[in-house]
């Protein structure tokens, strides 16, 4: 029959189509997730004539340049280094060896095809199984943040994003967590490592970026979907 070959042409499509339509979706570009976080606006303070120091103009002789408020600006730098590997072994072996000798009936040894009816039986069981695992990444550079919100312990949410522009691709830099004033620097830096409930995303689209993924046949063929 015909119509079996047909069904499994139109599923293995549909899956690979399916496939890869949520691995090429870009990321979103204008998400309000990410929009800069500003301060609100203050009304405007009654006119002071003749007076030195004018409250709209904030002059913070003495206040700590670092970020400390919503809509402030802070600079993560980005000193991500990860390794890990993992090696497992393991290795198992049974033997088992049952002999059981001929019985005797009336005084005589029970005979089967001119030899004694003996018994015996054995078994050799063996396993072996190795695997290894390896992965390292890092990532380097700077990002400007800005502050979205002061928590009630003191601690900054921050987040901010960057997007490259280079020939015919483009490359997003994401980053998003929690940090304490106490981390940050004297030069209104602080490392990406500080960052509590850090969430970093590095990622591209355009002609390179295409030309570093698969075609949607071979992450079908690559995928848990694929039964062989």
């Amino acid at each position: 029959m015909r119509i079996l070959p047909a069904i499994m042409r139109l599923a293995l499509a549909a899956a690979a189509a399916a496939l890869a339509g949520c691995a090429g979706m870009p990321a979103a570009r204008d998400d309000a997730q990410w929009a800069p976080t500003l301060p609100a606006e203050a009304a405007a303070p009654p006119p002071a004539d003749g007076a030195i120091y004018h409250e709209a103009q904030n002059m913070e002789l003495f206040a700590d340049p670092r970020a400390h408020r919503a809509g402030d600006i802070l600079t993560i730098v980005l000193v991500e280094s990860t390794q890990a590997s993992k090696k497992a072994s393991t290795s198992t072996s049974k033997t088992d060896k049952t002999a059981l000798d001929a019985p005797t009936i009336l005084g005589h040894t029970l005979h089967v095809g001119g030899k004694d009816a003996d018994i015996a039986t054995g078994g050799d069981r063996s396993f072996d199984g190795t695997g290894s695992s390896s992965q390292s990444n890092q990532l380097t550079g700077e990002i400007t943040v800005t502050v979205a919100q002061r928590l009630a312990n003191g601690n900054l949410l921050v987040k901010g994003e960057k997007w490259l522009t280079i020939n015919q691709g483009q490359e997003l830099v994401r980053i998003a967590g929690i940090v304490r004033p106490q981390d940050i620097g004297q030069d209104n830096t602080i490392e990406s490592t500080r960052v509590a409930d850090a969430k970093i995303t590095y990622t591209g689209r355009g002609t390179l970026a295409d030309a570093n993924t698969q075609g949607w046949l071979s992450r079908f063929f690559n995928s848990k979907w694929m039964p062989f």
